[in-house]
């Protein structure tokens, strides 16, 4: 048996992987490559099996020294960006992970497009936010709530001893604010008091619950548009959830069009998609549901732009700041996530939800 038999037999698992693999023999000729990599490079297996690996890239001396490394056993993995070359279009731009079998004599190629890295990194980096977020809110709930109760039974006990209405008035605002305080903590400790409650999820049931108390709440000068694919099938969810998220984001949105709507040309869309074999949070999804809100409003101001989904972060006078950091903390009990992509003019809200 051939050794790139041998090695199409023990690196088929490579097949399952959205990334691009090719596995090397010391002098670069390739042994294995798997189907991502096929695809990319718009050419079969048996052409690229048995090839110089280092010439389906624009700078071939790149990898060449890079073997040269790994057979002098100079690193056990190395990393860089290079230019991949693709059949009919322009060369891609990939991150390059090279890593050495040890004791055998195969190098492991690995290739993630740059935009692919980039995302995932902000994955990452939002998955790392909300954890940190909903410990921080939980923690400072908590640390407020003690105190709050303090200091309203104090002002409830002084206003008892004051015959001054006029004095009365003080601990009036000093109740009145400590209740105000008291909703924002059972607002922030909301979802972590809530047990996660699992049925079954008919997206566009949300959508259209959320569409029915936007009207009712904006009914002049806005038009909502559904854009829906109506193949999509029913999940395992928590519906409140659901529909508290897509209405915190559209609430937003509303709130953004006034300017709009005062115009008589605000407009909000729902779009829902299935998207297929799609990867993110690190794990690969056969089916996802992928559902946007996007609004025509002036787009989210610059300044917050990086901590949109910050707790207490708001963009508008009078806001909490609340209503985004709860919707990621919603979509995330569904192993989803949210993404936003905004310039003026446009705004997109883009939920992910993996599907069965």
């Amino acid at each position: 048996m051939s050794s790139s038999s041998l090695a199409s037999g023990r690196f088929h698992l490579f097949d399952l992987l959205a990334t691009f693999i090719a596995v090397v023999g010391a002098d670069g000729s390739v042994l294995f490559s798997n189907a991502a990599l096929e695809d990319v490079l718009g050419t079969s297996r048996r052409t690229i099996v048995g090839s110089s690996f280092a010439h389906a890239f624009t700078e071939p001396s790149q990898l060449q020294n890079a073997l040269e490394g790994a057979s002098e056993n100079a690193f056990a993995a190395m990393r860089y960006d290079a230019f991949l070359k693709r059949t009919g279009q322009d060369a891609m731009p990939v991150h390059v992970i090279i890593t050495r079998t040890d004791p055998d004599e195969e190098i492991i190629i690995e290739m993630v497009p740059l935009e692919q890295q980039t995302r995932q990194e902000r994955e990452e980096r939002l998955a790392e936010q909300a954890q940190t977020n909903k410990e921080l809110i939980r923690n400072l709930a908590h640390e407020i709530k003690n105190p709050l109760g303090g200091i309203r039974g104090a002002a409830q006990l002084l206003e008892m001893e004051i015959d001054s209405p006029d004095l009365r008035e003080y601990t009036q605002v000093i109740i009145h604010e400590a209740d105000r305080l008291q909703s924002l903590v059972d607002r922030l400790l909301a979802p972590h008091r809530r047990p996660h409650m699992v049925g079954d999820v008919n997206i566009h049931e949300v959508c259209e619950r959320v569409r029915s108390l936007i009207l009712a709440e904006f009914p002049k000068g806005l038009t909502v548009v559904r854009d829906y694919d109506t193949s999509i099938p029913e999940f395992r969810g928590d519906r409140e959830q659901l529909i508290q998220t897509v209405l915190n984001i559209a609430h937003n949105a509303c709130q953004a069009l006034a300017e709009r709507m005062a115009a008589g040309d605000a407009k909000l869309t729902f779009r829902t998609r299935v998207m297929r074999q799609i990867t993110f949070g690190k794990q690969r999804y056969r089916l996802a549901l992928e559902l946007h809100v996007i609004d025509n409003g002036p787009g989210v101001p610059d300044s917050i732009k990086d901590r949109i989904f910050y707790p207490l972060v708001s963009g508008r006078d009078g806001g909490s700041g609340l209503g985004l950091t709860l919707a990621q903390t919603f979509v995330q009990q569904h192993h989803g996530l949210i993404e936003v992509d905004s310039v003026p003019g446009r705004t997109d809200f883009k939920i992910l939800i993996p599907l069965p």
